[in-house]
């Protein structure tokens, strides 16, 4: 007999009006549709879908195919309040049905049944984001590699975007999804234990907070709201905003440290400008520490100070700073030192700040900044400079954000030691014990707006492991309207170079060494969407490395000279457990997840001129 499904969906009609912060102004869904969308939509076209077309559709899955569906591209200067009011607007088809009961676990099958040992907490096995597993928990030897087969695979039903980042529980897996859904699923088989609808996309990772008996998985979605449920049932426990600035866009994962969460706060206002209607720009990144228990803010460290008037744009439009300086990554604890190292993202506008793509610490008990090196300053840049707009800084750029974790690692030798990886194409190491005194730089790519170390490097404690990005995006074709922040090409994608870009190089943790690098591999054949481009977090386990590619490949190196163990090309149709349709695609944001003898990917990723996929993929060897 099968369960009776246990999941917490919050209602369409409720999701779409708790989406906006309090306060936001109510927003016409026809002006909306007028300005944004009427120009294609109430045209005739082979490839463009009708307003009638649209009407039938839900209000949810339209609020979805903006927030990261085919419409992406065109949405990114439409404020969450708007894209609410269209969806309201044209909606009106039913919502999309549940999955079936055969989907869901058998009542022999028990959430987090498994070993202790089968799990992989948040954006990293520990707080140290160093994303290495050992033997013991990985359940998996470098031996056992080349025989890793696909044991199930699991469609994020309605999305184009695979990127949350899985959380492993005692062999229970978490997982939140674009189209905002975190699902609880039996890491063995896929079958569904709970599903919990969230205020809008979920690509954070899982904190795990374990108080009295009770384990809570805290995490964040992409319209600001921070939520906390019991991993065990999914029922919510609490939902709050840290931070109510409309453009406020949460990724990273939240930390945690003695029932305290640290949840970092990044923006979309970066393509809000796009708009030359918007006044750019005003969203300041920070942290803020919150109880795990009820959601209470305990304090809270801008890294910007607060924005004032500067100006005006050549269109009139009113301008502020500063801005930006967003952390879109997990926060690094230091529990031994008392600090919280944070790596942030650019200034958006006048003036540049010294916190801007920085690294700092702060004091974990009071929010205290305690030292901060910025290592690119004075970078001011938002996407209204691709696209040539009037709301485009003077003297802008390189846009040379850390996007990923900082490293905090033990080496062999005993030594404490604080590492980034950054836009730039350069990782860095610092010395916790001397106020983060840089110890070496190395460059291990290009870099560029979407070059450099992207989403997260690993180590063993002997090597760092950086894999870089370094996309090249080629011109329009003849006849094609696109640029950098509307791209064209198959769900708005920019047509890739098929053989520039990617690589994986190994480093000496003591001196910043290159000790070996495998050069990436050129799509075969050239298609949409295709680059060999490697954006996506690595993650290690001894003897191996694995890393994704936009090709769709996930591959597995080996750490003593890079030589490839295994590849498997994700790129494809699947059978999935639950039944709907999957296809995979590139692979970006959050890596491979390893933990009880399975190898965890997600594919799918469009949103930088990558192919599109909504697949959860599980590999092991029994």
């Amino acid at each position: 007999m099968l369960n009776q499904p246990r999941y917490t969906v919050l209602a369409t009609a409720s999701l779409l009006m708790i989406g906006s912060p309090a306060g936001a102004a109510e927003s016409s869904g026809e002006a909306v549709y007028a300005k944004y969308c009427a120009s294609c939509h109430d045209q005739t076209g082979a490839r463009i879908p009708a307003r009638s077309a649209l009407m039938n559709l839900s209000p949810a899955r339209i609020l979805r195919t903006l927030d990261f569906g085919a419409m992406m591209s065109i949405a990114y200067p439409i404020r969450r309040d708007e894209r609410e009011a269209v969806a309201r607007f044209l909606g009106h088809g039913p919502e999309d049905a549940p999955p079936p009961p055969s989907a869901f676990c058998q009542t022999d099958v028990p959430i987090m049944n498994g070993a202790a040992k089968a799990s992989w907490a948040g954006w990293s096995p520990d707080a140290s984001n160093a994303r290495f597993q050992d033997t013991e928990n990985a359940g998996l030897t470098a031996s056992d590699i080349p025989n890793l087969r696909l044991k199930w695979a699991y469609a994020f039903a309605g999305d184009v975007t695979a990127f949350g980042a899985p959380a492993i529980l005692n062999g229970t897996l978490f997982t939140g999804s674009a189209g905002g859904t975190v699902q609880a699923l039996d890491g063995k088989t896929g079958c569904i234990h709970w599903l919990y609808q969230a205020n809008g996309p979920v690509r954070s990772g899982m904190a795990v907070v374990r108080e009295n008996g009770r384990t809570t998985l805290v995490f964040s979605d992409q319209n600001g709201w921070t939520h906390a449920v019991d991993a065990k049932t999914g029922k919510p426990r609490w939902r709050k905003r840290p931070e109510e600035h409309e453009a406020t866009r949460l990724t990273g994962t939240p930390a945690e440290f003695n029932g305290v969460v640290f949840v970092p706060a990044a923006s979309w206002e970066e393509t809000r400008s796009i708009d030359p209607e918007y006044p750019c720009c005003t969203f300041r990144g920070s942290i803020t520490a919150m109880r795990a228990s009820d959601g209470a803010v305990l304090w809270k460290t801008y890294l910007v100070d607060q924005p004032k008037r500067t100006g005006k744009t050549a269109a009139g439009t009113p301008t502020f700073g500063p801005s930006g300086a967003g952390v879109w990554s997990r926060p690094t604890v230091d529990p031994a030192r008392g600090l919280l190292y944070v790596t942030t993202g650019d200034n958006y506008s006048h003036p540049a700040t010294t916190t801007s793509d920085a690294v700092m610490a702060l004091n974990v008990k009071t929010g205290q900044i305690v030292w901060s090196h910025q290592m690119t300053p004075a970078d001011v840049y938002n996407s209204a400079c691709g696209a040539k707009a009037v709301n485009c800084p003077a003297n802008n750029g390189p846009d040379y954000d850390f996007g990923s974790s900082a490293v905090l690692v033990r080496t062999m030798a005993g030594k404490d030691i604080l590492l980034a990886g950054q836009k730039s194409g350069v990782v860095y190491a610092f010395d916790p014990d001397q106020d983060g005194k840089l110890l070496w730089q190395t460059r291990v790519g290009r870099g560029g707006t979407n070059g450099g170390v992207q989403w997260g490097m690993a180590t063993d404690g002997r090597r760092l492991y950086a894999a870089v990005s370094d996309v090249v995006r080629l011109p329009p074709p003849p006849g094609a309207a696109g640029d950098a922040s509307h791209p064209v090409g198959p769900v708005g994608n920019a047509t890739l170079a098929p053989d520039k870009g990617g690589g994986i190089t190994a480093l000496d943790l003591i001196t910043g060494e290159k000790l070996w690098s495998a050069p990436a591999q050129a799509c075969a054949p050239p298609r949409p969407g295709c680059s060999p481009a490697q954006p996506g977090a690595v993650t290690a386990i001894p003897g191996v490395v694995f890393s994704g590619s936009m090709d769709g490949h996930i591959r597995a190196f080996s750490t003593a000279g890079g030589q490839t163990l295994w590849d498997f090309d994700t790129e494809k149709d699947f059978t999935t457990v639950n039944g709907a349709p999957a296809h995979g695609g590139s692979l970006d944001g959050a890596g491979p997840v390893v933990a009880g003898g399975m190898v965890f990917v997600n594919s799918g990723y469009p949103r930088f001129g990558g192919a599109p996929g909504n697949v959860l993929l599980a590999f092991g060897v029994n």
